[in-house]
C-alpha cells in the first residue's frame, strides 16, 4: 500500500513538472482542456506553498519546496513499504 501510493507521489511530480513547463510556453491557450486540467489538478498543492513562499523577483521558487517535499514524503512511504 505504501510503494502504491509513493508511486502515485512520483506520478504527480510528474504532472507537476508539466505544469511548471507549460508555463514557460508563451501564448498557450489557457482554455485549453489539457491547461486546465493540470492546473486543477496542481493548484491545490502549489497554492499554499505559494502563499507561504513569496517569489524571488519574478521567479516562482514554490514549486521546488513542493519538489522536495513530495520526495521526503516519497522516501518515507517507500521506508514504511
Amino acid at each position: 500500500m505504501f510503494q502504491l501510493l509513493a508511486n502515485l507521489l512520483g506520478i504527480y511530480t510528474f504532472v507537476l513538472l508539466a505544469r511548471i513547463l507549460m508555463s514557460w510556453i508563451p501564448n498557450l491557450d489557457p482554455y485549453n482542456p489539457i491547461v486546465q486540467t493540470l492546473v486543477q489538478v496542481t493548484d491545490p498543492v502549489l497554492e499554499p506553498a505559494r502563499k507561504l513562499i513569496p517569489p524571488i523577483g519574478m521567479i516562482d521558487i514554490s514549486p521546488i519546496v513542493v519538489f522536495i517535499i513530495l520526495g521526503i514524503i516519497q522516501d518515507l512511504l517507500r521506508s514504511m513499504g
